[in-house]
């Protein structure tokens, strides 16, 4: 008896983390890393500076906001609704010795403020991107933007764009 009750709270504890380590709810895009030269390509085209924050809007890995901290010396955040991912970018960060500069939430884009970034990444669907478009476009003028591979539609036409290896970033500031 004393052993079907060691099995079953360790069966219970394994679910209770495995349970922890999926979303909240379904994702809006599935998680594929922007390459790293792209992503370097991203922070070049927003001219990212040590005066900068930046966020990164389902920051999978966290590479956007480490490469932004690393090589620019910038603060940032990095936003994503799963914990798996979040994991990653902070143990991503503690290797690149970055976890002073820039923090990682487990949070729904949708709810998150982000009105002190003077950069925004994004690297989600147009649908999703439509859908962030009018709080993006409320950030403080001067506000740069930066997507990989999607736009924000007719409604908000990229001032730039570039190919890198195959791969398009655009660019936006918001007035």
């Amino acid at each position: 008896m004393v052993k079907l009750v060691a099995v079953l709270l360790a069966f219970v504890g394994l679910c209770a983390s495995v349970s922890q380590d999926k979303p909240a709810h379904d994702l809006d895009v599935p998680y594929v890393p922007t390459p790293m030269n792209v992503v370097d390509a991203m922070l070049r085209m927003a001219q990212v500076t040590s005066a900068d924050v930046v966020y990164d809007l389902g920051c999978g890995d966290g590479r956007i906001v480490i490469m932004a901290a690393q090589k620019y010396g910038a603060r940032g955040v990095g936003v994503d609704l799963d914990p798996r991912r979040i994991a990653d970018a902070n143990e991503n960060a503690k290797l690149a010795h970055v976890t002073g500069r820039v923090k990682f939430v487990l949070q729904d884009v949708f709810e998150t403020d982000f009105s002190d970034a003077t950069v925004v990444a994004l690297y989600m669907l147009p649908s999703v991107n439509e859908k962030l478009m009018p709080k993006i476009r409320a950030l403080k003028p001067g506000t740069r933007v930066v997507t990989h591979a999607f736009t924000f539609g007719d409604a908000w036409p990229p001032e730039r764009h570039e190919d890198v290896d195959g791969k398009r970033i655009y660019f936006w500031t918001v007035k």
